[in-house]
């Protein structure tokens, strides 16, 4: 399954997180680290969800970009 992340700059990196898997995020200094780590963040979240007997999300939210006003 892949799951949609949404990625965040902030005052000192990254932070990503993931809409259809509350609790599932990570940071890190650059985006391509972020990506890395919330790669790792989601397969951790995945297999908590199956010891503990957890029914796993469904895939829903959808990403997309949309220009402002003048572009």
């Amino acid at each position: 399954m892949k799951y949609a992340v949404v990625y965040e700059p902030t005052a000192t990196g990254w932070s990503a997180y993931v809409p259809d898997l509350p609790g599932c995020i990570a940071t890190g200094r650059t985006r391509e680290e972020v990506k890395l780590q919330i790669a790792e963040a989601i397969a951790f979240h995945i297999e908590g969800l199956r010891q503990a007997g957890e029914p796993l999300p469904a895939p829903g939210s959808l990403a997309d970009t949309v220009g402002g006003p003048g572009e």
